[in-house]
């Protein structure tokens, strides 16, 4: 994945002016290059509209490029970038910055002042953006400010989230849960919107899958379950569930190599149409979202597509990311908590400690006991967030939270676990989901913030609410309203 870097000037300066403004916009992208996680490849200053027009259509045609940032260095007349903002496709971000710390004010003179000219430069350019209705983000500052090089990051992750859903492959074992609403959705929208392609798959297909795996290739990956995680010694070589954690095994490879064959990085399962799998995927759903898969238990396609899109987000961020469910509340006066879990599904990548790999019954799924692993989740800041249709659009909600350890061990509670505080408080934070229509499946993530999902709603024109420490029920009540209106304005424009 690539940015390009565009420098926006003008013919009238000269070939000397022209020649610094390439040397320093140079520097200013090799700043980038050095501090970003992304390679940003400089293109040649721009002077002409057909430059501009031809630069952007190139840059919606090459797939490594996950978008642009632009920096007019001098003043460059802004009617030159209307053909080409027009048919920009790629994530733009406006970088208000210029070569220079500080004025060298006893030498300073029109010569430099004619060179360095973003101080205007870049306000015509942001006339015609807005002019234009060009959606992007604007960051002001010196590229040498952490503060700068870290919006400008939590945007070039935001473009490489926008990046990947524009491709992803999505495979549903199965449908849906029956009867239940918000895990349904429109998937034709789903792909106009995001790019995203869900399809079904029958479970026997799976299943096929599973039993095709090898025993050399099973008790291979047993031994990296034993050298990895806590296996309790029931399901040890030798134990009396030894079996079990083989099928799982078997599960996970069978899985594995569904999804990889497909070009498939997000998947779903259904416990209500499991075919002829002996075992819910527990342990398997669990790795394979550590590798960074997407997954949406009861068929919920939405929420693994936007776990997907925040693994790859979060590439190479700590603090993890993981399918995540609301289940019960701590509702203590002072102390009020939320405890999060699954049946089974809840990725190690938020894990405290090594996960415990453990078998336990589940009464759900009419199938064999399935194996999994049991962690508590890592205490730290985080966010949990949701996607929801809600007919005529797609609305994401945030909520802002801090993890913590749980009050009292959990040693009968069989299955992986979160308990946060969520922002400002319980309640607040509650009837603001509530009344926001937000599901209950979500995704929990300590890697990205609401900076980065900021962003990634804006690229795709997505409706976007955070529910943060400053959330009022009244206030959260009338941009619901201010939504409502905005949308449906918005779709006939």
């Amino acid at each position: 994945m690539k940015l390009w870097f565009l420098t926006g000037s003008q013919g009238l300066y000269g070939e000397e002016t022209l020649r610094q403004v390439a040397e320093q916009s140079q520097e200013i992208a090799a700043a980038l290059d050095r501090s970003l996680s992304f390679e940003v490849v400089w293109q040649p200053v721009l002077t002409s509209a057909e430059a501009i027009r031809r630069v952007c259509l190139e840059a919606n045609s090459d797939d490594e490029c996950i978008g642009l940032i632009a920096w007019m260095h001098t003043f460059s007349p802004a009617k030159m970038w209307i053909a080409g903002l027009d048919v920009l496709r790629k994530p733009l971000l406006h970088l208000h910055t210029q070569a220079n710390l500080e004025l060298p004010w006893s030498t300073i003179d029109m010569d430099f002042m004619n060179l360095n000219q973003a101080a205007h430069g870049d306000r015509e350019f942001g006339y015609i953006q807005s002019r234009l209705g060009v959606p992007r983000k604007t960051v002001a500052g010196h590229v040498s400010d952490p503060a700068v090089i870290e919006r400008i990051a939590a945007w070039t992750r935001a473009a490489a989230g926008r990046a990947e859903v524009a491709t992803l492959k999505l495979a549903r074992f199965g449908d849906n849960m029956r009867d239940v609403a918000v895990t349904e959705g429109d998937k034709v929208e789903a792909q106009l919107r995001f790019g995203v392609s869900v399809n079904t798959y029958g479970v026997t297909e799976l299943v096929e899958a599973v039993d095709a795996a090898s025993d050399a290739d099973v008790t291979a990956l047993v031994k990296e379950y034993e050298e990895r995680y806590r296996v309790v010694p029931e399901l040890r070589a030798g134990g009396e569930r030894h079996e079990s954690l083989r099928y799982a095994a078997r599960i996970e490879l069978g899985l594995r190599s569904f999804l990889e064959a497909g070009g498939f990085k997000a998947f779903t399962t259904n416990f209500e149409d499991l075919g002829g799998l002996r075992q819910l995927p527990g342990l398997a759903v669990q790795r394979l979202m550590a590798d960074g898969y997407g997954f949406g238990g009861e068929g919920d396609w939405k929420t693994s597509v936007l776990l997907r899109t925040l693994k790859v987000m979060s590439d190479g961020l700590p603090g993890g990311t993981s399918f995540m469910e609301d289940y019960t509340y701590h509702l203590k006066p002072g102390e009020e908590l939320i405890l999060g879990a699954h049946m089974l599904e809840v990725c190690p990548s938020i894990a405290a400690d090594t996960p415990s790999c453990e078998i336990h019954p589940l009464s759900i799924g009419n199938r064999e006991d399935p194996v999994r692993l049991v962690f508590d989740a890592r205490p730290g800041p985080a966010v949990v967030v949701g996607l929801a249709d809600m007919g005529d659009r797609f609305r994401l909600v945030a909520n802002e939270i801090d993890v913590v350890e749980p009050l009292a061990p959990l040693p009968k509670l069989p299955v992986a676990r979160a308990v946060w505080r969520p922002r400002p408080d319980l309640r607040t934070s509650a009837e603001s989901w509530l009344i926001a229509g937000a599901p209950h499946h979500t995704v929990l993530s300590a890697a990205v913030g609401a900076e980065e999902l900021t962003d990634f709603a804006d690229m795709l024109g997505v409706e976007l609410l955070v529910i943060d420490a400053d959330t009022t029920t009244r206030a959260f009540a009338k941009e619901l309203r201010w939504n409502q209106a905005y949308y449906r304005l918005a779709q006939g424009l």
